[in-house]
């Protein structure tokens, strides 16, 4: 069991051990600083599974956008001729006024929760995508030439990258990983980084012979690596 106690840690964070391996897990975790930390990190697909359920609640930034926007909308008066008409528009207004403002507010709440619900999706797709191939007993560790940490690939060629010593990406940059074969690279998907071990499942599939790169890049990514790698995995 010892041998292969570290592939189970994906299991245990999402409760899919029995009670003889959950036992031989909880006895090893303590003494083991590589489980812990990618414990740690898997962990956080249960905060993810709990805002795709729930939704967030609207923050002080939104509030203060739909005070912006209700501050912005212009005055308009409309002269009325007759007294009784005089004395209804400025109650017909104000209703006219607050209905805007609640359809405002509703609008961008409702943009806003739908942007943060389909960030915690694919926030969550991507947890159980590396968390699939760490769990697989069929997967298999590759070792780093750059950088420090390790390339798993699962046995349909899912690979995840587990990286260590990996700060935040600088200001209007972002990490980009590459499938490089034969010469060529292929986008693999972009991350931000963090500090300490990093999980990072790839978007794409990874077959023998590929290596596994990561570059520097802008924001949002580009289509070819334009700066040199900062990780790099032995072939497949």
């Amino acid at each position: 069991m010892e041998a292969g106690i570290h592939e189970l840690t994906a299991a245990y964070a999402l409760d899919a051990l029995d009670a003889d391996e959950r036992a031989a897990y909880e006895a090893h975790l303590p003494g083991c600083e590589t489980c812990q930390e990618e414990l740690a990190v898997l962990s956080g697909a249960a905060d993810a599974l709990a805002i795709a359920a729930s939704g967030p609640a609207p923050g002080l930034a939104l509030r203060e956008r739909i005070l912006a926007e209700a501050r912005a909308e212009p005055q308009v008066v409309v002269p009325l001729e007759q007294a009784r008409r005089r004395r209804t528009a400025p109650v017909l207004a104000a209703v006219a006024a607050v209905a805007a403002v609640v359809a405002l507010a509703v609008g961008l709440w409702a943009t806003s929760l739908s942007s943060d619900l389909d960030e915690a999706r694919a926030a969550l797709e991507h947890e159980r995508a590396a968390a699939a191939v760490l769990a697989d007993p069929d997967a298999r560790t590759v070792a780093l030439q750059e950088g420090a940490g390790r390339l798993v690939v699962g046995s349909d060629g899912r690979a995840v990258l587990v990286l260590d010593e990996l700060d935040p990406a600088p200001a209007g940059k972002t990490y980009e990983m590459w499938v490089v074969a034969s010469g060529t690279a292929a986008r693999a998907g972009v991350f931000p980084g963090r500090d300490g071990t990093d999980v990072v499942a790839l978007d794409a599939v990874v077959d023998g012979g590929d290596v596994v790169a990561v570059t520097v890049e802008p924001q949002g990514g580009v289509e070819q690596p334009t700066t040199d790698p900062i990780v790099a995995s032995d072939p497949v």
